[in-house]
């Protein structure tokens, strides 16, 4: 419990800092560089501290390309329409009964009552937190392309925890066992492929959709952009694709991914006083409540296992 824990404080740091990257660069962007800085990082350490590839590596990367790749994907479209908090929740609430339903029928792994009840209380804590009627306005086209890319993300998200699972299983098959460091590179790697792909595809209509002299100021907005949220990026990767996933990995390694999603998602609650300082949403009396009821299904979860 307390690496997935770490996983939630971990990416509620990364949600602040991909708000602000997504809304300042486009999500696309901001989602690859961070992927890849972050896959920089973890290779470094894979191939100097741990096992490089060594293992079952294409269990991992596959996870990456569902996870990472297609699920950030989304989940960085939705980013700028939604803003961290509502994105954050989407996602985590949408992804632990997916992981449930796809542990079970692939893996046959089933959950018990108590950790199902558990997990039902974070999740209703989670909501009851985060309604939308004390939140910024948002367009309804964008509420509607946010909740699908939040769907797609959080998809993306069960399969590539699920997936980890099987990885793990074949792992103790094989009596090999990588750190969670090493496991993350090798998921990271799976994931790159398809940001990098998006990114150029993007790029290259933009550049012709675009005039020679529209394309050169384009450029220079871009430089003067990257010249203030660099730190932002860094941060995102370090936070989110670096250190959190280590943490989710170092989680599923023994405990069910409906479990560590449904732990994932206090995230949320604990950008409540984040995003009050940096974005000026308000916090109420809801949100408490809700706060302390999803802390107490955590609590119990703990308790039940």
């Amino acid at each position: 419990m307390i690496p997935a824990l770490l996983t939630a404080l971990l990416f509620a740091a990364s949600a602040v800092c991909g708000h602000r990257t997504a809304r300042q660069i486009g999500g696309v962007e901001a989602n690859f560089w961070r992927i890849t800085l972050a896959t920089f990082f973890l290779a470094v350490w894979a191939n100097t501290c741990g096992t490089g590839m060594a293992g079952a590596p294409g269990w991992f990367m596959l996870s990456g390309l569902f996870g990472i790749g297609l699920g950030d994907s989304a989940y960085f479209q939705a980013l700028p329409r939604l803003g961290s908090r509502r994105t954050v929740l989407l996602c985590q609430c949408f992804t632990a009964p997916f992981a449930a339903l796809i542990e079970w029928v692939w893996l046959g792994n089933k959950l018990n009552l108590p950790e199902i009840l558990c997990i039902g209380i974070i999740l209703i804590g989670v909501a009851i937190a985060l309604a939308p009627d004390d939140h910024l306005p948002i367009a309804k086209r964008d509420w509607k392309i946010g909740i699908v890319a939040t769907l797609f993300a959080a998809l993306g998200g069960a399969f590539g925890a699920v997936i980890i699972r099987k990885g793990y299983a074949a792992l103790t098959l094989a009596g090999v066992h990588p750190d969670a460091g090493t496991t993350g590179y090798q998921r990271m790697f799976g994931g790159i492929l398809a940001p990098a792909i998006i990114l150029l595809a993007v790029k290259w209509r933009s550049a012709h959709a675009q005039g020679p002299l529209l394309e050169r100021q384009t450029l220079q907005i871009t430089r003067e952009k990257w010249g203030r949220i660099w730190p932002w990026v860094l941060a995102n990767a370090l936070a989110g694709q670096t250190l959190g996933v280590t943490c989710m990995q170092w989680a599923l390694a023994s405990t069910n991914a409906a479990v560590v999603s449904a732990v994932i998602a206090m995230t949320p609650l604990i950008l409540l006083p984040v995003t009050r300082i940096v974005d000026g949403e308000k916090i109420g009396l809801r949100a408490l409540v809700g706060a302390l009821t999803a802390v107490g299904g955590v609590i119990g979860l703990t308790l039940s296992r």
